[in-house]
Order: structure tokens, then C-alpha cells, then sequence
């Protein structure tokens, strides 16, 4: 039986098959002009647009964009002149670099020039030409020293006068514009007279008034001046004080910087001082040089070294004179009068404050030297103390007593122990040593009592005894204390001093680490100082073993140009450590050189100039 469909799903069923009915070509043409029509559109408006006529711009637009582009351009062109300036800044700060550089060439070859014409005239000058240049160099320094306060005492005079002659012109000028007095101006007159007269008569009555205002004044200048002194030499007690006993860099750069400018105050108060430039040379010459030494301790600090034990033994000395300043200018400053003052001003002899600076005149002698070094004197590899260990610790009065002994050619007349004090890794009592003709001062090792540094502060100032004879007195003194096979491998003269240094010798072989300074015055024939501490805590017997390279092939190493003037095997310190070595010693050109050959690899280690100075060698 056929199965007939419902209206509904007869509806359903077209509808289905008009959805899945492909469009017909009616429809498509139907939308393809639909299409066109929409592009035709859309061109109108955009021709519409393109037709579109361009806005003109107003005269208030048109000035506006036209002053935009003006500051553009202004700023463009300032922008454009700074640069140049800048550039030419630059190039103007180059030129001026390149210059000062030029500069700096030209002063340094004149010093270059200057030095070799020196080292060529020291080269070639007698011993008593150089006596006699050194004594004329020290009356011209002199001289130019007391012109030099001979012309501001003569610019203070010029400007006290010229205050004097200003304030004499005031006066006039006032008198001349005061009015003609009337009856009662003269009346006042003849009261103010009477006044006057009065006073002067009471004045001369009592006869404490013998200078006039100016006078007064100058008075009143000089004893501010003498009491600035007295604080200043003051200052420089506490300083000392304190710097001598100090172990801190630090402290000690504070300490030296106060004493160095405390000493250059006192400098110029003396000069300005009413007393004759004879009775305070001397003494303005020890504190410029107690200036100096500061200074110079101050640069060995700044370069990271220590101070040595005679710079130290220097501070000593400088706080022992300046307790003589102390004590006579506290007592100047406690009983000079005005009057007095004023007596030394005009030249009038017998008065305390004339007497005061004499008697402190006498008192003042030069500071002690340093010793100049030679090889290596200040490049030794201080280890432990490999002699003084083993030796059995001594008491101060034993020290004392070696001290007696060791100096007794000295005519001592008191020696004290004042305490202890460390050197490097060594214990020392140090002594005070007073003879009938200066103080000394000597360091002892608490084990073993050896001589560990010896300074004292004696006149030298003629040349009596020969180098070889200064030698042969310091090879007996050191021989005397204890110190044997030693051998002088550097010599230099300052002035009247014998500067020595010598190096233990063991079988033709020298050892630098094991070195003694001694200088020895050439007037008396004395050892004047030792500064044993590098042999103390390097020197042991022992030897320097076998050179495996032959001293011809360590001297073909050297440049075909060095003039080899001697040579000798050696233990240097290099590096921390021991070297055996040959030492050849010679010129190159204008300038001595010490070069030293390792004996086992042939290599260079070392090479040191020799500069020449006004004291003699010195060796970097």
C-alpha cells in the first residue's frame, strides 16, 4: 500500500531542496552588477576627492610658517657655530698640550745638558778644586740668603715709612681745613697747652717713657713677634716629641707636615725679629733645615718606605736642639721688656733679649748626615735574624757596658740605657752616650749585644785624612766591635765626610745582603756612624756555591758598546731571594753603569745607574 506524506513533511521536503539548489544564472548576473555598481561608486568618490581643489593658506599662516622656518634655520645655524667653537676649543687645548709637552722636552734636556756638563766638570775636578767650589757655592748661598732679608727688611722700612708720611699728611690736611679760633677757641687753646704741658712733665718726671708712638708701636710689632716664637718653638717640642717615638705612617706624615710648617713660621719670625742677622743665621738655618728633613721623611713616606734608623736618630737630634730654642725663648719672652726690645731694635748691646739669642747661638750646631747608599744599600731583602737568635739575651746594664768598651776611644763620660725599641724583627736597648765634646747614640741587639746603628754629632769641617786611611779606620772599628771579613765596595765623599760601605767576603765572593754603612770624619779620624741592620739580620757563614757560567761568557751577554772597568762574583738580593752573580762595573757613553750576570743562567738581573751629586755617588 502506498505510503501518501503529510502536508508538514511535504513542506519540509521543498524547503530542503531549495536550500541545496544551485544559483542560476540570472542570480549570478544579478550580483555581478551589483558588484560593478558598487566599484562605480566608490571611483566617483575618489575622482570627487582627487577634483577636490587645494585650502590656500592666509597671510597670518603663511608669516607663521615662514618665521618656523627662520628659527629652524637659526637654531641649525647656532647649533652649527657651537660645534665650531667646540672644535676649535679642542684644537686651541691640543695646541697648548703639544706646546707644554714641547716645553717640557726643551727644560728636560736642558737639565740633561746641565747634568752632563756637571758630571763631565765633577769627572775631571781636583779634590781641591772641588773643596774650594763647595766653599765658594756656600758663601754665594749666603750672601744671596742675607740679601734677600736685607731687601724686605729694607721693603718694610719703605712701607712703615710711606705709612709714616701718609698719616704726617692727614695731619696737615686737617690742621689746614680747621677755622681761624676765636676768643673762645683760644681759650681752649691756651687750657689744652696747659693740659699738655702737664702731662709731659709728669712723664719726665717719673722717667718711664723714653719713645714716641711710632716706637711704641714697634714695640708692641716685636713682642707679639717673640711670643708667636715661643708658641711656635713650643709646637714644634710637642711635635717632635711625639714623631720620634711614633711607629705609625700615617701619625708620622701627620706629625712631619705640622713640623715642617711650624718650622717655616719660625723662619720668617726670626727674620722679621730687632736683633742683628748674625745672631739669628745659625739659628734660622737649623730650623729651615729641621724644614728639610721633615720634608725629606715626608717623601719617604709618601712612597710607601719606612724611616730608617737615622732618620729617626735625625728626629732625635732635632727634638734635643729645639729643647735648647725652648728653654731660652721661654725665658726671653718671660723677662724682656719693651725697652728692652726696643735696645735690640736700634743695635744697643747688653740687653737680655742680644744676650739671650747669643748664648742660644752657641748651643745650635748642623744636623747630622745621611750616609750615601752604593749597590743595594737600600734594596735588602730583610729576613729573620739568623746569627742573633742563637745568641744568649744580655740586661741593659750589660749593654751599658759594651757600649763602654766598643766606644772607649770616645772619652765617654756617662752612658744610660733610656729603653728598648724593635728594629725589623730585632729587640734593641737604645743608649745614650754623652762625651766632653757632643752627645752619641747606639742601638745594641738585646740578644747578644751586637752594634745594630751608631750616630753622633761631632764638628767636621777640614779634610785631614786620605779615603784609603778613612778605610783602614773603619775596617779597625768594625773589627773592634765584632764585625769581621768585610770588604769596602763603595766609597764617596761629602764634603768632610767618608762614606763606606762594606759587604761580607767570603772566598773572593761578596755578599750585598750582608752590609754595614760607616762614615768616618775626615778631620779627626773617627767613625762618626754605622747602620749594621741589614748584617745583622742577614749575615751567617756560609758560601755562595759554584758559578756555572765562566765570567768570559757572562761578560759576552754585555753590549759590545760597555766599557767594562772591573768585575767581580757576588750574592745579590733579587726578588727575594739570594743570586750569585758577576758585577761588571763600566760606562756606556756619558754614564756609569753597574750590570749584573746570573753565574748559573747567564741571564741579566739587574742593571743600576750611577748618578753623581754634590755629596759624592749616590746609586739608583
Amino acid at each position: 500500500m502506498k505510503k501518501v506524506s503529510s502536508g508538514a513533511e511535504k513542506a519540509e521536503e521543498l524547503t530542503r531542496k531549495k536550500s541545496t539548489t544551485k544559483p542560476t544564472k540570472k542570480s549570478a548576473v544579478k550580483n555581478d552588477g551589483e558588484k560593478k555598481s558598487a566599484t562605480k561608486k566608490s571611483v566617483k568618490k575618489t575622482d570627487k576627492k582627487a577634483k577636490k581643489p587645494v585650502k590656500k593658506l592666509t597671510e597670518k599662516q603663511i608669516a607663521k610658517k615662514k618665521a618656523r622656518e627662520e628659527k629652524r634655520a637659526e637654531i641649525a645655524k647656532i647649533r652649527a657655530e657651537k660645534k665650531q667653537r667646540k672644535l676649535e676649543k679642542k684644537l686651541e687645548a691640543k695646541q697648548k698640550r703639544l706646546d707644554r709637552i714641547a716645553q717640557i722636552k726643551e727644560k728636560r734636556a736642558e737639565r740633561r745638558e746641565k747634568r752632563r756638563e756637571r758630571h763631565d766638570m765633577l769627572k775631571h775636578e781636583s779634590k781641591e778644586a772641588r773643596l774650594k767650589r763647595i766653599a765658594e757655592e756656600k758663601k754665594a748661598k749666603i750672601e744671596a740668603r742675607n740679601a734677600k732679608r736685607k731687601a724686605r727688611a729694607a721693603e718694610r722700612q719703605a712701607k712703615r715709612e710711606h705709612r709714616l708720611k701718609v698719616r704726617a699728611e692727614k695731619r696737615a690736611d686737617r690742621k689746614e681745613r680747621e677755622h681761624t679760633p676765636g676768643m673762645g677757641g683760644w681759650l681752649a687753646a691756651v687750657i689744652a697747652l696747659g693740659v699738655t704741658t702737664l702731662a709731659l712733665g709728669t712723664m719726665m718726671t717719673f722717667g718711664w717713657i723714653s719713645m714716641n708712638g711710632m716706637e711704641a708701636d714697634m714695640a708692641s710689632i716685636h713682642t707679639q713677634s717673640v711670643y708667636e716664637l715661643n708658641s711656635i718653638v713650643d709646637n714644634l717640642d710637642a711635635g717632635l716629641s711625639k714623631a720620634r717615638v711614633s711607629n705609625s705612617s700615617a701619625e708620622q706624615i701627620k706629625l712631619l707636615n705640622e713640623i715642617a710648617i711650624d718650622s717655616e713660621m719660625a723662619e720668617i719670625i726670626l727674620e722679621r725679629l730687632p736683633v742683628e742677622t748674625q745672631l739669628t743665621q745659625n739659628m734660622t738655618s737649623f730650623v729651615n733645615k729641621m724644614g728639610d728633613s721633615a720634608q725629606s721623611m715626608l717623601n719617604t713616606l709618601a712612597r710607601g718606605g719606612k724611616l730608617s734608623e737615622s732618620q729617626k736618630a735625625t728626629l732625635g737630634y732635632m727634638y734635643e736642639k729645639n729643647q735648647q730654642m725652648k728653654s731660652v725663648i721661654n725665658d726671653l719672652t718671660a723677662s724682656a721688656s719693651p725697652k728692652e726690645i726696643m735696645n735690640a731694635w736700634k743695635g744697643r748691646d747688653g740687653n737680655f733679649m742680644v744676650e739671650s739669642f747669643g748664648n742660644l747661638e752657641n748651643t745650635t750646631i748642623e744636623t747630622p748626615k745621611e750616609i750615601n747608599d752604593g749597590p743595594f744599600a737600600e734594596n735588602i731583602k730583610k729576613v729573620s735574624a739568623k746569627n742573633i737568635e742563637a745568641l744568649e739575651e744580655i740586661s741593659a746594664t750589660r749593654a751599658e757596658e759594651l757600649a763602654r768598651e766598643y766606644f772607649a776611644d770616645y772619652n765617654l763620660q756617662n752612658v744610660r740605657c733610656t729603653g728598648e725599641a724593635v728594629a725589623e724583627q730585632l729587640v734593641c736597648y737604645n743608649l745614650e752616650l754623652t762625651t766632653n765634646d757632643g752627645g752619641m747614640f747606639a742601638q745594641l741587639t738585646k740578644k747578644g749585644g751586637k752594634v745594630v746603628m751608631f750616630d753622633s754629632y761631632k764638628d767636621c769641617s777640614q779634610n785631614n785624612f786620605s779615603v784609603d786611611r778613612c778605610i783602614t779606620i773603619a775596617e779597625d772599628f768594625l773589627a773592634k766591635i765584632g764585625v769581621d771579613g768585610m770588604k769596602a765596595v763603595w766609597t764617596s765623599e761629602n764634603g768632610t765626610t767618608c762614606n763606606l760601605n762594606f759587604v761580607y767576603e767570603n772566598n773572593g765572593v761578596v755578599f750585598y745582603p750582608d752590609m754595614i754603612k760607616v762614615k768616618v770624619c775626615e778631620e779627626r779620624g773617627i767613625v762618626t756612624g754605622i747602620e749594621g741592620l741589614a748584617y745583622c739580620l742577614n749575615h751567617t757563614q756560609r758560601t755562595a756555591g759554584e758559578a756555572e757560567v765562566s765570567k768570559a761568557t757572562a761578560q759576552s751577554k754585555l753590549n759590545s758598546d760597555f766599557n767594562v772597568e772591573g768585575s767581580r762574583l757576588c750574592v745579590i738580593p733579587s726578588e727575594g731571594e739570594e743570586v750569585l752573580a758577576y758585577e761588571f762595573y763600566g760606562n756606556y757613553g756619558e754614564n756609569d753603569y753597574y750590570i749584573y750576570i746570573d753565574a748559573k743562567t747567564g741571564e741579566e738581573v739587574q742593571v743600576l745607574t750611577v748618578i753623581g751629586t754634590k755629596q759624592g755617588k749616590a746609586l739608583l
